[in-house]
């Protein structure tokens, strides 16, 4: 049986694919370099992860769709374990494509730029969160990131799964006060990520200022502290709320 503090490579590989790789779409929409980077790209990158996820990144004109087939990519990189698709997210393993060698110009060069830019929004220095603009891009990106993680080890981790066979149906609303927002979707126990606000929630958690959720996004505040000091509040269905956090602590162990 799996331990409280360990983790398992293939739900890692389903959060990597769907959350980490997934933001590229908001990477193309709000990043000027990176719209600029993509411009005049139309091609799409495969990523086939044998017994894990499948999903193409579709670039066109400037903008990145995430479809979760590999069935019309133009590049296909095939992965034979999890351990290997989370080794290309951490730099440790060059993937070899099986289909789409004359677009490697692309996978080498523009896609390795945009997931470097990504990259320092998600693991930013301090300098640059002085840069108020780029706090708040970063902040979003990482309310995003966790919103898809605590779906994919809601639905693959086999502790995330426990609290997840809890959580009746309906939607929770993870919110920054006049700022962005995500959910979470349940259905069947089975938990989808939205990256937007959804018209109507069973559950709200709400944070009172960007600062509030950059800190227990990072680790630097306790969610217990802030619903206790006001800054994060709770309403709806609490039940669904008790089960996410027991599942956002699990997305703490993978996201580090």
């Amino acid at each position: 049986m799996k331990k409280l503090h360990e983790t398992d490579q293939k739900t890692m590989a389903w959060i990597n694919l769907y959350g980490v790789l997934g933001l590229l779409e908001e990477l193309c929409r709000i990043d000027g370099e990176a719209q600029k980077l993509t411009a005049d790209a139309y091609v799409s990158i495969g990523f086939a992860v044998k017994n894990g996820p499948e999903g193409t990144l579709s670039f066109s004109g400037g903008t990145c769709t995430l479809l979760k087939d590999v069935s019309s990519c133009m590049i296909k990189l095939p992965f034979s374990s999890s351990e290997k698709f989370n080794g290309m997210i951490d730099g440790t393993v060059t993937p070899f494509p099986s289909k789409g060698f004359f677009k490697l110009g692309f996978l080498l060069h523009t896609f390795t730029k945009l997931t470097d830019i990504l990259s320092s929004y998600l693991k930013p220095a301090e300098e640059q969160l002085k840069n108020r603009q780029f706090f708040e891009t970063s902040t979003t990106f990482m309310l995003y990131l966790v919103a898809v993680a605590v779906a994919e080890c809601g639905n693959h981790d086999s502790i995330g799964k426990f609290s997840a066979g809890y959580i009746p149906d309906g939607t929770i609303c993870l919110a920054v006060k006049d700022g962005p927002a995500a959910a979470i979707v349940c259905r069947d126990h089975t938990l989808t990520a939205v990256k937007s606000r959804p018209a109507e929630w069973t559950a709200l958690m709400e944070f009172d200022s960007m600062e509030t959720a950059r800190g227990l996004f990072d680790g630097s505040a306790n969610a217990m502290d802030c619903i206790g000091s006001g800054s994060i509040r709770c309403a709806g269905l609490m039940s669904m709320i008790d089960n996410m956090n027991r599942i956002l602590t699990r997305v703490g162990l993978y996201l580090g």
